[in-house]
């Protein structure tokens, strides 16, 4: 198991390291307070040594505020010195998909910076900084409950160790507001009731993609008897299909945690018996009247469980689900994939290559129902991909075999 080392009041310490995102644990790691500028802390964080917070849990929050502001400045600063001339192109021949690595490059560099503000959670879960707030519970949702810690069922913990969790404080802030939305629950008008996700699945808070599958009518007019959601995550769509008639949904996901929160979800909707769900790598047994899939829309490689949701490296389920489809499908029976083309704004995909790859897999586009986003981002011109944004349009393409 991964282990974090310092050394504190002239005693050697040590403690298990978890990061959701597999990010390596520090070879070094230093203790820091209230009394460290956040100069110095950013320095340190550049050379890749971990800072172990000590101080008050308020005045944490405002350093990583101010090396995020010191990070700002020295990017904004490599920017304005820096030419695109030598830029590769992409797809659509404007530097766009250099656009967009280079954005997910600043953002993981950033991630990584402010990751380096550690704390310590005891054996219980609890964050003993002054001001802390109580973070039992959110951390018991996201790791598991703290009897079980963040175990991995070992017993070759590291020497000296007490139990205790190291984590990135950045990690922790996104468990404790993941705990919050899991509590609340996202309201979703489809279902005139709130779905609510867990930490590490990701939340229907774009509600475009359901309602299209609310509102796009049924091959023949009725409710199909069997249909498959692949890659159901909280069970939103799922929900929606049985809400909506359909006598069985097959839902399934590759994530334990995303099986755990449909079925709980679910259940709590009153729908569990007429959804079973099940964890696979996307297909399961048997053929369905409808299948859905809403795969993650951008083709590049995720660096976390969550970000699962958003990327798919090589566009690899989405490929698997095109050249899966008739094989799954009853007679007379269609696949309607849900697809963001932000992808192809983004030059990372171009239509004829999506048109091309739904043809080989003996399927014809039988029709298509489009949407676009209402998300704060496709309006904020602040944003980097701004322009890519704000023509994104959110479609429900109706695949059938092609005769």
């Amino acid at each position: 198991m991964a282990a974090v080392r310092w050394a504190e009041r002239g005693a050697p310490f040590s403690a298990r390291w978890h990061s959701e995102n597999n990010t390596p644990a520090p070879a070094r790691v230093v203790v820091v307070d209230d009394g460290t500028t956040a100069r110095a802390a950013y320095r340190m964080a550049r050379g890749g040594t971990g800072l172990l917070w000590r101080g008050d849990f308020h005045n944490a929050r405002q350093l990583l505020r101010a090396m995020d502001r010191l990070h700002e400045r020295s990017r904004a600063g490599r920017t304005r010195g820096s030419t695109t001339s030598g830029a590769p192109r992409d797809a659509a021949g404007d530097g766009t998909a250099a656009l967009f690595h280079g954005h997910r490059a600043e953002r993981a560099e950033r991630a990584r910076l402010l990751g380096s503000l550690l704390v310590l959670l005891e054996p219980d879960h609890t964050l003993a900084l002054r001001r802390a707030p109580d973070v039992r519970d959110a951390a018991d949702h996201a790791y598991g409950a703290a009897a079980d810690g963040v175990d991995d069922g070992t017993d070759d913990a590291p020497d000296g160790e007490n139990g205790g969790t190291c984590v990135a404080l950045t990690e922790l802030v996104g468990v404790l507001s993941a705990f919050q939305w899991h509590q609340q629950g996202v309201e979703i008008g489809a279902l005139r009731a709130r779905i609510h996700p867990a930490y590490g699945v990701f939340s229907p808070v774009r509600g475009e993609y359901v309602d299209l599958v609310a509102d796009a009518p049924f091959r023949g007019g009725d409710a199909p008897a069997v249909a498959f959601d692949l890659g159901t995550g909280t069970g939103v769509l799922a929900a929606v299909l049985a809400r909506r008639g359909t006598g069985l949904v097959v839902a399934t996901d590759i994530n334990p945690r995303a099986v755990t929160c449909a079925r709980a979800n679910l259940d709590r909707l009153g729908l569990a018996e007429r959804v079973r769900v099940a964890e696979a790598d996307l297909w399961p047994d048997g053929r369905a009247d409808l299948i859905v899939c809403n795969p993650p829309w951008l083709p590049a490689r995720p660096t976390s469980a969550l970000e699962l949701g958003i990327y798919d490296a090589g566009s690899d389920l989405l490929h698997r689900f095109l050249d899966g489809l008739t094989e799954h499908l009853a007679p007379a029976g269609e696949g309607w994939l849900v697809l963001s083309d932000l992808a192809e704004h983004l030059g990372l995909r171009t239509r004829d290559e999506l048109l091309s790859r739904i043809a080989d897999a003996g399927l014809r586009v039988a029709g298509r129902h489009d949407t676009t986003p209402q998300h704060p981002r496709a309006s904020d011109a602040a944003d980097a991909l701004h322009e890519a944004r704000r023509r994104e349009v959110t479609s429900l393409w109706r695949l059938i075999q092609d005769s």
